[in-house]
């Protein structure tokens, strides 16, 4: 195991964080779909007087790094979310570890350290997602306690772009949609990113 701080995210940590990221993506084969930059990751998660986001980062020591290796090599990115049946929840948007501190007891760290951070704010549940492939990110979960809704609830996530979301706006003034019944629905949890980390 190798010797790291978890500490809270500062906004000279944003371009580490993308950097992340960027390799976050292109392990999920999405890396397409990345718009987002390190101004706008300071810009919602530092500037404001209500952050978007919350977000803790592992940090090595000087003895554990490679040779001109980044001192940052994981991150967790979280934020909250509510439950009308429950409450305020926190949601794992991104956990993290560069492939080549993976296996080194870092991504448990951070873990520990957003379960920690959800426990102290009073939160409900923590809620994440994982795609299906990532067997590894799975097992790490399981491992720690966690269960899965879609198994176990029958629950689905889903998500709508702009363009749908443009197509339902303009859509409001067909008469036609008033013919039929919008069904009754329950979001429980959350309606979130489809995306995961890697421990």
């Amino acid at each position: 195991m190798v010797t790291c701080r978890v500490r809270v995210a500062q906004p000279d940590d944003c371009d580490h964080i993308m950097r992340m990221i960027k390799e976050l993506s292109e392990f999920e084969k999405l890396s397409d779909q990345v718009k987002t930059s390190a101004e706008v990751l300071r810009r919602d998660g530092f500037e404001g007087p209500s952050p978007l986001f919350r977000c803790l980062v592992a940090e090595l020591d000087e003895a554990d790094r490679e040779d001109g290796g980044p001192a940052i090599v994981g991150y967790a990115l979280s934020y909250f979310v509510y439950s009308t049946w429950k409450g305020r929840a926190l949601y794992l948007e991104d956990l993290y570890v560069m492939p080549a501190y993976r296996d080194k007891g870092i991504g448990s760290q951070l873990f520990v350290a957003v379960a920690e951070s959800c426990l102290d704010l009073g939160c409900a549940h923590l809620q994440l997602a994982c795609p299906e492939w990532n067997t590894k990110a799975i097992s790490f979960y399981f491992a720690r306690g966690a269960f899965n809704l879609s198994q176990e609830e029958g629950w689905r996530m889903f998500r709508f772009l702009p363009d749908a979301l443009r197509r339902t706006s303009s859509n409001l003034t067909d008469q036609s949609l008033d013919a039929a019944a919008a069904p009754s629905t329950k979001t429980e949890g959350t309606t979130q990113p489809m995306k995961a980390g890697q421990t």
